[in-house]
């Protein structure tokens, strides 16, 4: 079963980098998910799918897929992109913007 390994993004609603330092080992799903006929939800027999690994660096999760006999991908990780405000900037006067609140 072939496994991923990536560092998470943060979450829109952190200003901070709470839970986006180590990096993950998930597992892929093999098997296409089916519906429940009676009640709809999907399901799956594949119990990997709910594991996931952390790890402090990329090496360690490398290593230890390597050592269990796991392929893996590894993904880069996203650029982090940051727009530099100042809360001052949205009373400026000539500002070409709408205000926002």
């Amino acid at each position: 079963m072939p496994a991923r390994i990536y560092k998470p993004a943060r979450n829109a609603m952190q200003s901070g980098k709470g839970k986006s330092e180590a990096w993950v080992l998930e597992f892929e799903q093999e098997t296409p998910r089916s519906a429940d006929p009676l009640m709809g939800w999907t399901s799956t027999n594949e119990t990997k799918t709910q594991v996931r690994l952390r790890f402090e660096t990329l090496e360690e999760a490398e290593a230890y897929a390597q050592k269990n006999g796991i392929a893996f991908q590894v993904q880069p990780e996203a650029p982090v992109r940051r727009q530099k405000k100042s809360y001052s900037d949205n009373f400026k006067f000539g500002r070409t913007q709408l205000w926002t609140h």
